[in-house]
């Protein structure tokens, strides 16, 4: 009988994450080296790799229309960066006293404005992630083809920035280079989040979140709306200038 191989042994009980930062088990979540922030939800933080929304990375949040509850869901790390908060191609003009109820000074927006051509809120979002000049970058799309998505992950790569790309549902069917991609739908009190991508186990569960709309909230469309929009090819020399 042959003997056990103690090299080997000692090998297998090597954990993943010693070898290299970006190896894990199948059946855990990547412990990653990247920065990370407070989601504000201690539910949802427990089920993504770092803790929190990486930072320097493509996210994805895949909606089946806009407003289901989305800028509620990223406004405890929006309120918690403190930086300048790019807004491109939001689907509604963003609402001052609404922001101002989620913590998020109306000051600290940066609104870029529909101008009917994707390729400009792509090149200004691009920008924008290469400057480092915000903190967050929201960026609303329709259709994006695959190089753009590459291009928009290795801009946000190169920086720390943390940047949503928020999508029709029926992109979860496509390929994409993003490290996380949750699905949001709007259920009774809140939302059901669903786990499409993420460096860990399949999690076919969706995770519910309670989010209580505020009076001020409700009646936000009432409210004078934010600053005004700026032209996305116009944006970056104002930035960084």
């Amino acid at each position: 009988m042959a003997r056990p191989d103690p090299t080997a042994a000692a090998a297998s009980a090597i954990a993943p994450e010693a070898l290299h930062p970006s190896l894990w088990l199948a059946s855990q979540l990547a412990q990653s080296n990247e920065r990370c922030v407070d989601t504000g939800y201690p539910v949802l933080s427990a089920q993504l790799p770092g803790g929190g929304w990486p930072i320097g990375s493509l996210v994805e949040l895949l909606l089946p229309q806009p407003g289901v509850g989305e800028v509620r869901l990223l406004q405890p790390a929006l309120a918690a960066l403190q930086r300048p908060i790019a807004m491109l191609q939001p689907p509604h003009a963003p609402q001052a006293l609404a922001l101002a109820a989620l913590g998020i000074p109306p000051t600290q927006l940066i609104w870029i404005r529909n101008t009917g051509k994707s390729s400009d809120a792509l090149w200004a979002a691009e920008q924008i992630l290469r400057s480092g000049c915000c903190g967050a970058v929201l960026l609303w799309q329709q259709h994006v083809r695959s190089e753009a998505l590459r291009r928009l992950h290795l801009a946000a790569q190169s920086g720390e920035t943390l940047f949503c790309l928020l999508r029709p549902l029926a992109a979860a069917q496509d390929a994409s280079p993003a490290t996380l991609r949750l699905s949001v739908k709007p259920a009774a009190g809140g939302i059901d989040i669903g786990f499409v991508k993420r460096r860990g186990p399949q999690r076919d569960a969706p995770l519910f979140l309670p989010l209580t709309p505020s009076l001020l909230q409700r009646h936000a469309p009432l409210d004078r709306p934010a600053p005004a929009p700026a032209p996305a090819r116009s944006l970056l020399p104002a930035l960084v200038g």
